[in-house]
């Protein structure tokens, strides 16, 4: 059913799964229906896949928990169909936002808690001072994202190839500035 181009990167998307918090199964599940036009059964995902249809169905589940997969039924047929939900934008930002929320927002509330806490000596004032950069680091990224999230998919596309063209940019200004200052 897939074919060697189809298989390399069902496969490889399945490893990389594995880094986007995801297991390599469900990333290979996601992939092939990603990869498929029509609606598939759990039996022919077990089947194109060669895993058991318990693994499909632990996948699937996670899937639609992540809300990256839609179950479909079909009018005279009793079998449930799967497909993946939204666009490949859609996806991304459902990986970034469960990343955030089991990575960043508890690394953030707990750098909260430590700038809270009154320093006991100037050891702690020093490292306090260190943990609110990367506080504030870590704030300023999930706002940019965030931002950048809301963002449609033609916009972001547009300031993605901006993206060096911008460093430039502020290269730029700040050349000129200093002129202005010098």
């Amino acid at each position: 059913m897939m074919t060697p181009m189809i298989e390399s990167f069902v496969m490889h998307f399945g490893e990389m799964g594995s880094k986007w918090g995801f297991n390599r199964t469900v990333g290979q599940i996601y992939a092939l229906l990603v990869m498929t036009e029509n609606p598939l059964t759990a039996n022919e995902i077990a089947e194109t896949l060669s895993i058991s249809r318990g693994n499909v169905s632990m996948g699937l589940k996670e899937l639609n928990a992540w809300q990256l997969a839609a179950t479909i039924h079909k009018p005279g047929d009793r079998k449930e169909y799967y497909q993946n939900k939204g666009t490949i934008w859609d996806m991304a930002n459902r990986v970034f936002e469960e990343r955030r929320k089991r990575e960043i927002d508890p690394t953030l509330t707990l750098l909260r808690d430590i700038l809270l806490d009154q320093a006991a000596n100037d050891s702690e004032k020093y490292a306090q001072t260190q943990i609110s950069e990367i506080h504030d680091l870590l704030e300023n990224i999930t706002h940019w994202t965030q931002s950048l999230q809301s963002l449609s998919p033609e916009k972001l596309n547009t300031l993605m190839k901006l993206g060096s063209g911008v460093g430039k940019v502020l290269d730029m200004r700040d050349k000129l500035l200093m002129k202005k200052e010098g």
